[in-house]
């Protein structure tokens, strides 16, 4: 378990070699990125037969981005991050199959839910060690499915809460049936937090964050208030999961109780390890990677499909530690000293 743990934590080692490493963010956007955002405009004009299947990529992207905030950059692990995704997704769909059916105070009514949620268990996250905050997520998140199934009477239980209807976003853009207005919706959505979270992890807050993942016992010193800013944390980090979930529930107008249950806080660490935690873009590639792949493996053989996310999954832990971002940030560091020693003999 304690190999698990350190496996998931990203080490400052995990980050590349070489000069420029520990450099502060300057919050400029370099062109690469400019490019990652600019796929999935093009995915929708250039692929509009997979926008269902795309608007699940972002979705899942999210819900990703909220764990990366709590393991990548403050070190808290995670087994029931799934809890809150699942109250944000219920909130949102019982809002819905009740008469409100605006998307976008349904997704504020679901990050606060989500988020009041986070706040409470942060009292009991924060003050442990890993393997306790594995207990405390893994029990908080079993406790909720378990509620969720009695609770048949306002959440469907095992069949699921239908009767979701949704209104148009903005007035205007009405979901429809090939998946249009959901991607865009997803998308625009999923850009918003990202560029919230981009903004946070580069101020103050966030390099104290990264402080404390790598020195939790040293950062009291500097005057920094570990349990608050801990808990600070937990709790936007449920929000963002409880906005994923309800930008599920509002994209595909149906809760079933997976949203709740440990598979998918599973398959959520799965994906930051493929994409590398601690460096947001690394939950995005994570999640495209790991449901592009689920799907096409899923196609191929619809049973053993697992047996090759497996197979991935290994040699990425062996070959490429830190996930895609990892590897490609050791590339640019080897090609970086590959030009310093040529400038030197030159």
């Amino acid at each position: 378990m304690k190999a698990l743990i350190r496996a998931l934590q990203p080490a400052a080692a995990a980050r590349g070699a070489g000069h420029g490493q520990h450099r502060l963010p300057d919050g400029r956007w370099h062109p690469a990125e400019i490019a990652f955002w600019l796929v999935p405009l093009a995915v929708f004009f250039l692929l509009p037969d997979y926008l269902i299947l795309g608007s699940q990529i972002l979705i899942t992207g999210l819900f990703a981005l909220s764990l990366d905030l709590i393991l990548g950059y403050a070190g808290i692990v995670s087994l029931g991050h799934a809890a809150f995704f699942g109250l944000g997704a219920y909130t949102a769909g019982l809002l819905a199959a009740h008469g409100w059916g605006e998307p976008l105070s349904g997704l504020l009514a679901a990050a606060a839910v989500a988020g009041l949620a986070g706040w409470l268990c942060s009292f009991l996250v924060v003050r442990g060690g890993d393997l306790t905050r594995l207990m405390v997520t893994l029990g908080i998140g079993l406790m909720l499915f378990e509620a969720a199934n009695k609770a048949a009477f306002l959440t469907g239980g095992v069949d699921g809460l239908s009767g979701v209807s949704m209104d148009r976003v903005l007035g205007l853009f009405e979901f429809d049936l090939f998946g249009k207005t959901a991607y865009l919706y997803s998308l625009v959505v999923t850009f918003a937090l990202f560029l919230l979270l981009r903004r946070l992890t580069q101020s103050p807050f966030g390099l104290s964050l990264r402080g404390l993942r790598e020195g939790v016992r040293r950062m009291p010193a500097l005057g920094a208030n570990v349990p608050r800013r801990l808990g600070a944390v937990f709790t936007l980090s449920a929000a963002i999961a409880g906005v994923a979930g309800g930008l599920l529930a509002q994209t595909t107008q149906f809760v079933g109780m997976d949203v709740l249950g440990f598979p998918r806080s599973a398959e959520l660490l799965v994906m930051l390890v493929l994409g590398g935690a601690g460096r947001l873009y690394g939950a995005l590639v994570g999640a495209a990677l790991f449901m592009i792949a689920q799907d096409v493996l899923a196609g191929i053989n619809p049973v053993y499909w697992q047996f090759w996310i497996g197979l991935l999954l290994v040699v990425m832990v062996l070959f490429a530690r830190g996930g895609v971002m990892g590897a490609v940030d050791a590339m640019r560091a080897r090609l970086a000293s590959r030009r310093r020693r040529q400038g030197a003999a030159s």
